[in-house]
């Protein structure tokens, strides 16, 4: 679909059928009918809407049209209040209005064949609404607030999508006539809504717990009414009612007249206003003319002044054409002297200019060669990098051994001319000061005198023209060649920084090959374990026998160094419960009950052994004091080693002066402390860092 489109203009006679409708709709005693239809409309226009609020229509006929929407810009639906009949069938709308629900005096509505996807819930305020039609349309589902409806006698809802019928539609008593497509129906069921639409009425009316009435029980008001109270959904209240309604309706037929009386005044009064408007218009018309005039006559004046200073414009140009043209034609007398004085000196140098010719034919041998070198390098740079660089060197080193060789012969040829012409003017000798200088600049200044002696060779022969154009091409070559020199270097220069980075790459990655380890702290922990200092040894050996094959059976030996860095035995297990442990350094929940359990059981049967029989009476007791039994000593190390510190667990070089909380592991010095997020021995959280000093 394009962004911008225009849009579909009316055709002449869908434009004269909307203006007679529309002057019909104002004449005096006109219905109250407006009908617009077929007018080829994309949307209603305004004056519709104003007729229909000043005039009290009460139709509003819009069929087979071309609306996408109900309401244009600038609009209120509230124009449309004293509307009862709203046809829109056969046009292109995809929605009805939200605020439809204003238009309370609305009895039929026809929107078949539309585009419509869903109805607005406000449509249920249309309570003298007596007619709906969304026959062939794209709804899905019917709103709750259909059942708010009360006048509601026909409804067609036939040829869309929709497979359930929503409760509410029981409150609907009025309901004469359901048209549906029974085969596509899933609620109520298909033999239920084949039935017709008292089946579907008494349905609906058991499903929401109602007791189902006939229609024919309950009075309505007729269309040409203006507007009549909703029924009740008992059978007795309407008939009570229904003498005061016919009164009522007495006295509102002659407020009726009435009011069409003063609506035939105010259409009277509009007409002479509207009479009114067109003298105005006139006379607008008149004055625009008027001022159309006078600016067509300035146009014309400022044309004509632009028309003269362009004539002058190119009068001036012309001058200029011609004094440029003389110009030309004393530089072409200046070069064609010049060129007779080239050629004088060149008949008394006519060895010089044998060995100039061959000269330029190893320069065009060269430009051949080279010409197919850019060729080659072009189609090379479209192929792969790697491939294209490789033979690009390749192509380079034989472009240089071949400009070294040719380099060489003409030094050689030029050095053969110096010698030979000793009577050559400035020119020559500025060559040979050329040739003193840098290889570079020389080989530059070189090139240009040859395309200068080229061209004045060449003009012997041909035009001026054919001379500039030669000289233009040899400036292009010579361009190009610098241009493939540069690009050469470039591609040099890139392939020995990929080198470079190619190897900066491999050094990092070997570097980094060590650190790639997934489990970097098992394998550093492993280390440790491998080399534990001599304190936690002697501090292992120091645990009780039956905790390390205690420890070992349930698979906890790596927690032997905590259990000896804090001096635990069988009998202060037994005291412990599994949050001590936890504290001490256990993490697992199951292995904390395990240890306890099993430390219970080895001291159990520890004190059901017999105890040793006792000494004689008569044997005298030392008075030293017995000694503890194995599983009560204590296993701190002496005092010499415990002078021993323990070591950084990281570095395994500084003393470990850090105390790590809340898990009270010391094992880290303050330098390897900083960058750690959990404890090396526990792997818990480190919430704080202290520092410890040991007393001397």
């Amino acid at each position: 679909m394009p962004l911008f489109f225009r849009k579909r203009k009316p055709s002449e006679e869908a434009r004269k059928r909307l203006e007679y409708q529309m002057c019909l709709a104002k004449e005096a005693g006109a219905d109250d009918i407006l009908d617009i239809s077929k007018c080829e409309l994309s949307e209603i226009p305004f004056g519709a809407f104003a007729t229909c609020k000043v005039l009290q229509k009460k139709v509003l006929i819009v069929h087979t049209n071309h609306l996408t929407s109900l309401l244009p810009k600038s609009c209120s639906l509230l124009s449309l209040a004293t509307i009862k009949v709203l046809d829109l069938h056969d046009n292109q709308l995809t929605a009805l209005p939200d605020d439809i629900g204003q238009l309370t005096a609305l009895q039929v509505l026809n929107v078949e064949r539309n585009q419509l996807t869903y109805l607005p819930r406000s449509i249920g305020n249309l309570i003298q609404l007596q007619t709906l039609n969304v026959k062939d349309n794209r709804l899905k589902e019917l709103p709750d607030t259909l059942g708010e409806l009360r006048s509601l006698r026909t409804l067609d809802i036939s040829e869309s999508e929709i497979q359930r019928l929503p409760q509410m539609l029981a409150h609907v008593r009025t309901l004469e006539t359901l048209s549906l497509d029974a085969s596509s129906m899933v609620y109520p069921p298909q033999e239920v809504c084949g039935a017709g639409t008292e089946a579907i009425q008494q349905f609906l009316c058991k499903a929401s717990g109602l007791e189902y009435y006939p229609p024919s029980q309950y009075l309505l008001p007729v269309l040409e009414q203006d507007g009549a109270e909703n029924s009740r959904d008992s059978p007795s209240g309407p008939t009570d009612r229904f003498s005061s309604e016919e009164i009522d309706w007495q006295n509102r037929f002659s407020d009726y007249e009435k009011r069409k009386e003063q609506k035939m005044l105010e259409k009277l009064e509009f007409e002479r206003r509207l009479e009114l408007g067109q003298r105005e218009h006139a006379q607008l018309l008149q004055q625009s003319n008027s001022q159309k005039d006078e600016i067509l006559q300035t146009v014309k004046e400022e044309q004509s002044r632009l028309e003269q200073g362009l004539s002058e414009r190119q009068r001036y140009l012309d001058a200029e054409r011609q004094r440029l043209q003389e110009q030309l034609k004393q530089t072409e007398q200046n070069i064609s002297n010049r060129i007779q004085k080239l050629l004088q000196e060149n008949q008394r140098q006519k060895k010089s200019s044998e060995i100039l010719k061959s000269l330029e034919n190893e320069r065009i041998r060269m430009e051949q060669l080279m010409s197919i070198t850019q060729e080659e390098t072009e189609n090379l740079r479209r192929r792969e990098i790697a491939s294209a660089m490789q033979q690009m060197l390749t192509e380079s080193c034989n472009s240089r051994l071949i400009q070294m060789a040719y380099e060489s012969q003409r030094q050689n040829l030029v050095q053969q001319a110096c010698s030979s012409m000793a009577e050559m003017d400035e020119r020559f000798q500025q060559i040979l000061s050329w040739q003193q200088m840098d290889q570079n600049k020389a080989i530059c200044q070189i090139l240009q005198e040859s395309a200068m002696q080229k061209a004045a060779f060449e003009a012997l022969q041909v035009k001026k023209d054919l001379m500039h154009r030669q000289i233009r091409k040899q400036e292009m070559i010579s361009e190009q060649r610098w241009v493939l020199s540069s690009l050469l270097q470039q591609l040099l220069k890139e392939k020995t920084q990929r080198e470079e980075e190619l190897r900066e790459i491999l050094t990092e990655l070997e570097a980094k090959s060590e650190t790639k380890q997934e489990n970097y702290w098992l394998i550093q922990y492993q280390r440790l374990l491998n080399q534990k200092p001599l304190s936690l040894k002697l501090q292992e050996e120091g645990l009780e026998r039956q905790l390390v094959a205690l420890l070992v059976e349930l698979s906890a030996e790596h927690y032997l160094p905590i259990f000896a860095h804090h001096r635990i035995s069988l009998d202060m297990l037994s005291r412990m419960d599994p949050g001590d442990l936890a504290k001490v350094g256990v993490s697992e929940a199951g292995l904390r009950h395990q240890i306890l359990r099993r430390a219970q059981e080895l001291l159990d049967a520890t004190r059901a052994r017999p105890e040793l029989p006792k000494p004689p009476q008569g044997e005298v007791l030392p008075t030293a004091p017995e000694e503890l039994p194995e599983a009560v000593r204590p296993s701190a190390p002496c005092a010499e080693l415990e002078a021993q510190t323990s070591e950084c667990v990281v570095c395994l070089e500084r003393e470990a002066q850090m105390i790590f909380l809340n898990c009270g592991h010391v094992c880290c010095c303050q330098q390897c402390c900083q960058p750690l997020r959990t404890c090396p021995l526990c792997r818990q959280d480190i919430a704080q860092r202290l520092r410890i000093y040991h007393s001397r």
